[in-house]
């Protein structure tokens, strides 16, 4: 079986027959809009393959994964304000297509109904699923308000910004793994390491997207290159830059960050990235997490045909083209 094909068809017609409320329409259909322009549905994957792997049905973990798809979506919705974007997943986003204020408010009901999702389960399990999207929840608000404070400050270090990375993208994935886990009955330690190797795998996967967005191929990646550079998002490499950077290349990397509109920014940018080895680096640190992230799938108490599973999602989701 095609695991990752079968679930991803079980997530989308799951996200295909939620029910909303008939009215107001206005607050309901941006929510089915923005579940309907698809995604990559790895959180509700990871949960369903999480149930799969301590050995529940994956169909008694589907509602949990729907709730993480409906949560993760809500915050694409806020981010988007924020962020002032166009376009997600190719198409306009919810704030543009409608207006600020219904972007607002059906995110904040899609994130109620992402915890409605959870009252099939019996007591015991539902507090442990309901606490861990507690958690996850003020996490991602956290790394999402550190991101934004990073954009007007000078001296971040790259410690800080992994933290932010992994509050504001790889706990959700953690949490993900966590919950399949949770429903599958799996032990305390067990809970602990899968949670690793997702906060883990989050943490590479979103270094890689970095490094993606500058030097990878166009063609290939699908989207336009450079484009952390022109909204000036100090990402990996701009912190690494800064730290292994002589006092001239720190000042035109902070000169070029501080210019919206040079033309030719991108290629400057791209060559102190390269001059100060911080793309070397950057692909080091994806080896090196993704690395963490498989030594915990080994000390995981599981069959080994189910670690081998983890570890071929693992691979497939990191083997994206430069």
């Amino acid at each position: 079986m095609n695991n990752i094909k079968f679930y991803a068809d079980l997530i989308n017609k799951g996200l295909e027959n939620l029910t909303f409320s008939n009215s107001p329409k206005s607050l309901y259909n941006p929510i089915s809009y923005i579940l309907s322009i698809g995604g990559k549905r790895i959180r509700p994957y990871l949960v369903l393959m999480s149930a799969n792997c301590f050995g529940s049905d994956y169909k008694k973990a589907l509602p949990a994964a729907l709730s993480v798809e409906c949560f993760h979506n809500f915050t694409l919705m806020h981010d988007d304000i924020m962020d002032s974007a166009a376009l997600r997943r190719g198409n306009q986003t919810v704030h543009l297509k409608w207006n600020v204020n219904q972007a607002i408010l059906s995110g904040d009901a899609l994130l109620i109904y992402s915890y409605k999702l959870l009252d099939s389960y019996e007591s015991d399990i539902y507090k442990k699923l309901n606490n861990v999207l507690n958690t996850v929840a003020l996490q991602v608000c956290e790394g999402q308000q550190l991101d934004i404070d990073f954009e007007n400050k000078s001296d971040v270090t790259f410690n800080e910004y992994i933290n932010m990375i992994e509050l504001k993208t790889a706990v959700l994935v953690g949490a993900a793994l966590k919950m399949g886990a949770i429903i599958s009955g799996a032990s305390k330690s067990d809970l602990k390491l899968i949670y690793s190797f997702g906060v883990d795998l989050g943490i590479a996967f979103q270094l890689q997207d970095d490094y993606l967005d500058t030097f990878g191929n166009q063609s290939l990646v699908g989207k336009s290159i450079g484009g952390d550079i022109i909204e000036n998002k100090k990402t990996a490499m701009f912190h690494l830059s800064l730290s292994n950077s002589d006092k001239l290349q720190k000042e035109e990397l902070i000169k070029l960050y501080n210019n919206y509109n040079k033309t030719d920014k991108i290629s400057k940018v791209k060559k102190i990235f390269k001059d100060t080895g911080s793309d070397s680096k950057t692909l080091d640190l994806v080896k090196e997490y993704t690395n963490r992230a498989l030594l915990s799938i080994e000390k995981l108490s599981i069959s080994n045909e189910k670690k081998l599973e983890l570890i071929k999602f693992s691979k497939s989701l990191m083997d994206r083209k430069l």
